[in-house]
């Protein structure tokens, strides 16, 4: 059979179906079939803004729409649904309306063993210094970190000793005190003092070899809330200069609220009129790999264009069959625990960086592992500044106006 009695949009794959002349088996499967094709994927979402204004009876009674196409289906995660089932475009709306307002944050009842594999002082580009920590978990084979500002936060899983390693390899995953330099022979102590004088005692440490008489390292609690962010990569907006979301802007300001002195943090906030908040007992930023509100960059990407053609940020998860947020913080509970940050060892609490008010309780555990003293509100730089500075573009505003409307963060 020629291929011009197929229709235009028809796959080369597909057999060809008897022409006109010869009866269709089945008018259900005939692409000559007059029956109405299924609505396009830009009407299944006009449907489901359009459904805004009817009430949970109304939606609930309308016939369900057809199916997401098989390429917007996430490899990775397994729909509610028999995929390739129908989708009610009112339950959609539902789960898009509703999905932070009363959908409590996942809680842990048991926390996560993490443990800080290594560490190692970076100097930034401002001129300020800080300790990335690399911590692996029990929970997936991920390798989650810890930029810690200042010399008060230490990592106990780091500081332990481990069987059979000397002073060496202590200094070598970042197991020290103080700061290293060339000669140096303990992990415990700064030997800059006359040879085989540290702190007015003789001692003959070798770095070769096994570490003994371990003195414990002094935890230098905090003398107020140390400030912490927790933040999710966001490899678009942190390396791809996206103009799309803030999370670039959000992990920069963070830093800069850490590490500046309060000096210069305190007149550039005079120029704004705006509250800065103390970075003296130092700060950290919890940094967890969960792309993309914890779908990953491929299905972010497919999101990105779903975007394009018209849904906001959330619409485009629930299109793909993935929740509007799929992250979780118990390892970030975790590891600011490690760090000396939760209620056993720190009872100044934390003020936590962050417009998303479920977060606050997502981060105290469901022990309240960790206390929040108070949220520090994030307000973008371009509504800071009237647009002089900071990302500007109709894409990051409608992040930002989704994320308050649907999602519930405040910023302010």
């Amino acid at each position: 059979m020629s291929s011009s009695n197929l229709p235009s949009h028809a796959s080369p794959t597909f057999a060809a179906q008897p022409n006109s002349s010869t009866p269709a088996i089945d008018s259900e499967i005939s692409l000559a079939s007059s029956r109405a094709a299924p609505p396009s994927l830009h009407n299944r979402i006009d449907d489901i803004r359009l459904n805004a204004a009817l009430s949970g009876s109304e939606a609930s009674s309308r016939t369900a729409t057809p199916s997401v196409p098989p390429s917007l289906l996430s490899p990775s995660f397994t729909p509610p649904q028999t995929p390739g089932g129908s989708l009610n475009s009112a339950e959609l709306l539902q789960q898009a309306q509703a999905t932070a307002h009363s959908k409590p944050p996942r809680l842990l009842s048991c926390l996560p063993d993490v443990e800080c594999i290594v560490r190692a002082r970076i100097p930034t580009t401002n001129g300020a210094e800080m300790f990335l920590h690399l911590y692996r978990n029990d929970t997936d084979n991920k390798e989650h970190l810890a930029i810690v500002f200042g010399n008060t936060i230490r990592s106990r899983s780091l500081d332990q000793v481990r069987p059979g390693e000397t002073e060496m390899d202590r200094m070598i995953r970042g197991a020290y005190t103080g700061k290293l330099h060339p000669g140096r022979v303990s992990s415990w102590y700064d030997d800059v003092g006359a040879e085989g004088e540290v702190g007015g005692q003789n001692r003959t440490t070798s770095a070769d070899g096994p570490v003994s008489g371990v003195p414990e390292v002094t935890q230098n609690n905090p003398n107020q809330a140390p400030l912490v962010r927790i933040h999710s990569e966001c490899y678009t907006g942190e390396t791809a200069w996206s103009a799309r979301c803030d999370c670039g802007e959000q992990l920069d300001e963070a830093a800069r609220l850490m590490s500046l002195p309060m000096e210069t943090l305190t007149e550039v906030a005079s120029q704004q009129n705006l509250p800065v908040p103390s970075n003296a007992s130092g700060g950290v930023i919890i940094y967890l790999r969960q792309e993309g509100r914890g779908i990953g960059l491929g299905e972010k990407l497919k999101a990105y264009n779903l975007q394009d053609l018209g849904s906001d940020t959330v619409e485009a998860n629930l299109l793909l069959r993935h929740p509007a947020d799929a992250r979780s913080y118990g390892l970030a509970t975790a590891m600011l625990v490690d760090l000396g940050l939760g209620v056993d060892a720190n009872s100044h609490g934390i003020r936590l960086l962050t417009n998303n008010p479920d977060k606050v309780r997502a981060i105290e555990g469901a022990n309240r592992e960790v206390v929040v003293k108070e949220r520090v509100a994030m307000v973008p730089l371009a509504w800071r500044t009237g647009g002089k500075m900071g990302i500007t573009s109709s894409e990051v505003e409608g992040y930002l106006r989704t994320k308050i409307s649907k999602m519930g963060h405040m910023i302010q």
